[in-house]
């Protein structure tokens, strides 16, 4: 049974589906401006716009690929359970609560270190510096809750 759970993600202004639609609108009045010039004879304006797209493609495919990124972290009667999604990509921690450390981060960058059992995980990647301060007393105090009930 968890005891406590943290969901801990961007804070993403726009969905990747809405900004498909807005790069459809876009790319639609982008090359309907071009042809028009193309058909005036100005066919230049068409290879920079396509050139444009692409990169603004680019750019959002990149951000949609990140904006769903998150990391789970869920205090268990027995276990930590960290779950960190990048890009897609799934990694699942279960660590021992009886012999859990949580490191506060040392500097402004720094990330909240966990470690258990030879395993160390770092979570808080989309905190603030101050809210990953709180975020890492407050794991501590329900750890030592569960720990003192386990």
């Amino acid at each position: 049974m968890v005891r406590r759970e943290w969901i801990l993600k961007r804070n993403c202004s726009i969905a990747p589906r809405q900004l498909v639609q807005v790069f459809a609108g876009l790319c639609a009045i982008s090359l309907t401006v071009a042809l028009l010039f193309t058909l005036r004879g100005a066919w230049f304006i068409l290879v920079f716009s396509v050139l444009e797209l692409t990169a603004v493609g680019w750019a959002l495919l990149i951000y949609a690929r990140h904006a769903t990124d998150l990391e789970y972290v869920a205090v268990d009667d027995k276990y930590l359970l960290v779950e960190l999604v990048h890009a897609g990509k799934t990694q699942c921690f279960k660590m021992h609560l009886d012999q859990m450390q949580v490191d506060l981060p040392g500097s402004r960058r720094a990330l909240i270190g966990l470690r258990s059992a030879g395993t160390q995980v770092e979570v808080g990647r989309f905190l603030t510096e101050w809210r990953r301060r709180e975020f890492a007393q407050e794991l501590r105090h329900e750890l030592a809750i569960a720990v003192g009930v386990g």
